[in-house]
């Protein structure tokens, strides 16, 4: 079964694996980081964030500073489809954002062929019902 985990991610409980849910690329394995399966793009922040002020009269612009502030973009390698976008220090490795306990979600999942379409359809608890002890 495949289960969606964001708008453009995916897990596929029998191969562990992350897809594209735009396309069905296999990005890599569900147990590590899926931005290494994933093409990246380092922006420079002054390109998102055009300066304020003439940078050849103010040294403060209001605009990040290449050397504090990277932007990361990843793609899907096959149909260039924005998974995400990482706002971090220059140098440092990809935010690991995701991490899903697969054995968990294959247990709570055992048994139901698709996906629901409606959310009271999901093999989750259900909320308590709730009540006032005043009158509206």
């Amino acid at each position: 079964m495949k289960l969606p985990m964001t708008e453009y991610l995916q897990i596929d409980l029998e191969t562990e694996k992350w897809e594209c849910r735009e396309c069905g690329h296999i990005i890599g394995s569900a147990r590590d980081n899926y931005k290494e399966g994933l093409l990246v793009y380092a922006r420079d922040p002054r390109e998102i964030h055009r300066p304020l002020l003439d940078p050849k009269l103010y040294h403060y612009t209001f605009s990040p500073d290449p050397e504090w502030c990277a932007i990361l973009e990843f793609y899907c390698p096959q149909c260039a489809t924005m998974i995400e976008v990482e706002y971090t220090v220059p140098g440092h490795p990809p935010i690991r954002d995701i991490e899903i306990d697969i054995d968990g979600l294959k247990k709570r999942w055992a048994g139901i062929k698709e996906y629901p379409t409606h959310s009271e359809d999901l093999p989750y608890p259900k909320p308590a019902a709730h009540s006032h002890a005043h009158k509206h």
